[in-house]
């Protein structure tokens, strides 16, 4: 089981310098970050930008994957988040797992003050797998249902560079369809709903989501087993890092499930969510994988 952390950005850089230097050396595979311009977890507090700080963290780290838990499709452009990916991804040594979501309706509304329905934030997220996949194949015109791109003369990537990992995070049908077809891996953390379930019927809807999951690479013609599985944990009723009991408890249910990677979030305390934990209980769990 690969075991990821979320580092969310709300402490100056000579802090989170250290806060990833340390996640790598007590073991972790993968170091995330946000992705947003506003978020009720940090609200009242600073929030850096993502990409920008997996540059930086890329730089004072050696063997960490690295990456935004989510790109909000809110917020960017197939073009440039290609081009911000392929940045981390070249600074990084290929160290980038790109991980992109829908995002939430309230990006649009702290940047430009637009509302945006679900529909228009399924169309953009489709729009930004779509025309990702395009950019990364060399396109220099691409036309989506609500964005597109014409005349892009330079290179997607940097010269001998592989594209980065694409994990998709997906909960509904048609979000789940494009993962079945485009996505390296999937990541789901049961979804808005399901920060207020209890644990038994939070483990009951990830189980369901890993069906319909299954039931999307079938319909896509796609191997399920190809795709990487990862889980986040912590935002709900679920606090893996509680104890090294619970961390234990939450990596032997996930891999029951079929998922490949727990990701949960660091001992690092947000200015408004309960997510702080001990840092000998993550130190614990790694030193004994």
């Amino acid at each position: 089981m690969r075991l990821g952390v979320v580092i969310v950005q709300t402490r100056p850089w000579r802090q989170l310098a250290g806060d990833f230097r340390l996640m790598e050396e007590i073991g972790y595979d993968a170091a995330y970050v946000y992705d947003h311009l506003t978020h009720p977890t940090a609200a009242g507090g600073w929030l850096a930008d993502g990409f920008a700080t997996l540059a930086a963290a890329a730089s004072v780290t050696d063997r960490i994957e690295l990456g935004p838990l989510v790109a909000s499709a809110m917020l960017h452009s197939p073009v440039s988040l290609a081009r911000r990916a392929a940045t981390v991804q070249d600074v990084s040594g290929g160290r980038l797992i790109l991980g992109v979501g829908a995002g939430s309706p309230r990006e649009p509304l702290a940047d430009t003050g637009t509302p945006v329905t679900t529909r228009e934030m399924s169309e953009r997220f489709a729009d930004l797998v779509t025309g990702l996949d395009a950019v990364w194949g060399g396109a220099t015109a691409w036309q989506g249902s609500g964005r597109s791109f014409e005349g892009l003369q330079t290179r997607p990537l940097p010269a001998g560079a592989a594209r980065p990992f694409l994990l998709l995070a997906a909960h509904g049908p048609r979000a789940l369809a494009l993962t079945a077809r485009y996505a390296d891996g999937w990541n789901t953390y049961g979804g808005w709903e399901a920060s207020r379930l209890d644990p038994a019927a939070y483990w009951a809807l990830v189980r369901e989501q890993c069906e319909r999951l299954g039931d999307a690479c079938e319909r896509a013609g796609r191997d399920p087993g190809t795709l990487r599985r990862s889980l986040l944990l912590g935002f709900g009723t679920v606090r893996p890092t509680s104890s090294v009991a619970a961390y234990q408890d939450a990596i032997g249910r996930a891999g029951e499930l079929g998922f490949d990677e727990l990701v949960v979030y660091g001992p690092f305390a947000l200015p408004a969510a309960d997510t702080a934990s001990d840092l000998e209980v993550h130190a614990e769990v790694l030193a004994g994988r």
